[in-house]
């Protein structure tokens, strides 16, 4: 019990501490700031020393109960704000965390040196430019620190993915359609494909959000896709990546630009990513086309054993598969549909979707 007690008091004593320090600060503030109103803008304007004296006491005080009333505020926004720093940095791998220091460093270093600059032109014009010298001190290092840290992480990213490329591994970023297809995994066990693979932190979101929807066949799809990323994960063939980019709404041309950054490839089923990708100069692996290209080959004019199950687009035409799903399209075939009958190919159709067989029935054909 005494430990739960310790373990319970310890968040209560860290807020009554950061209260008092936040108090303290901002009535000591209030208060030189009140003294500061009062020598510039009270003292000029009364000269009745009496009032003088009560205004050299009232107006710091006044100053700083005001602060003390102020600190509540800030004190939420501090804590707002550094719970959502918080919850980033969780996010994080640790040499994305290493890269943001470091870039925050040199950001710092950056505004610390334009800072010397600044003050030495700026601050020969008296108070008031020393005044905007400090503001724009503080606004420099905000940005540069800011600015540092993103450039950081995203390049200590880059090089780590760039340092396993050279060691023979390439990334290979997959997108929303390769995890909900599913067959990456039975390729990835039976060798035809090597890790590590990286799922981008915005697709991860996607798919979620597939997962959650009203629809029952979508979320039935984003489950299985999330059963698929599990399965990925216990293989240690799955790294998330926190690289995104703000100014790029489409998916598609987030993935295209993260592939070519880190010198990756993509990994998709995606017709419209797949012919961007090429035209960007990305290299992409399709499944489809891999399925497609180890399916046995079939010639005009071999014969073939097959059930009609239905009919097809144009008139008469009749429509079957192979044990592989290899549509085949029987001419006048529509008459033999629930029927098994011996086909003779007359052409083959290879498109990127896959591979269509046109065939007419063997009693048809001249003898």
């Amino acid at each position: 019990m005494r430990n739960v007690h310790n373990t319970s008091l310890g968040p209560h004593i860290a807020a009554a501490i950061l209260r008092a320090v936040f108090a303290v600060i901002f009535a000591v503030t209030g208060f030189l700031l009140g003294r500061e109103a009062y020598v510039y803008l009270v003292a000029p304007h009364f000269a009745v020393e009496s009032l003088q004296l009560a205004f050299t006491i009232g107006v710091p005080l006044a100053g700083a109960v005001l602060g003390l009333f102020v600190a509540p505020a800030a004190q939420s926004i501090f804590e707002k704000e550094l719970n959502a720093i918080e919850r980033a940095i969780e996010r994080l791998a640790p040499y994305e965390i290493a890269g943001g220091a470091l870039g925050l460093i040199a950001g710092l270093v950056i505004a610390f040196l334009i800072r010397s600059v600044l003050f030495e032109f700026i601050s020969t014009t008296g108070r008031s430019g020393s005044y905007v010298a400090i503001l724009l001190y503080i606004v420099l290092s905000v940005f540069f620190a800011y600015l540092g840290a993103r450039v950081g992480a995203r390049k200590i990213v880059t090089l780590s993915f760039a340092g396993t490329n050279a060691a023979g591994s390439i990334p290979k970023i997959i997108d929303t359609s390769i995890i909900v297809d599913g067959r990456i995994v039975e390729i990835l066990q039976a060798g035809f494909l090597e890790g590590p693979f990286i799922l981008p932190r915005f697709i991860l979101r996607e798919l979620q959000a597939v997962a959650d929807s009203a629809d029952a066949l979508k979320r039935t799809r984003g489950r299985r896709g999330l059963d698929v990323l599990n399965r990925l994960q216990e293989m240690g063939s799955l790294e998330i990546s926190e690289i995104d980019y703000d100014g790029v709404r489409e998916a598609d041309a987030k993935l295209v630009r993260l592939a070519r950054e880190l010198g990756g490839k993509l990994v998709t089923n995606d017709y419209n990513l797949n012919r961007v990708a090429h035209v960007e100069g990305v290299a992409v692996l399709n499944v489809n086309e891999l399925a497609n290209a180890v399916k046995p080959i079939v010639l005009p004019g071999e014969e073939l054993h097959i059930q009609v199950i239905r009919d097809g687009k144009e008139p008469h035409q009749g429509v079957g598969y192979l044990d592989d799903g290899t549509m085949i399209v029987v001419e006048n075939g529509r008459r033999l549909i629930g029927e098994s009958t011996d086909v003779v190919v007359t052409s083959v159709l290879q498109t990127v979707a896959g591979r269509m067989i046109f065939a007419k029935a063997r009693k048809e054909m001249p003898h």
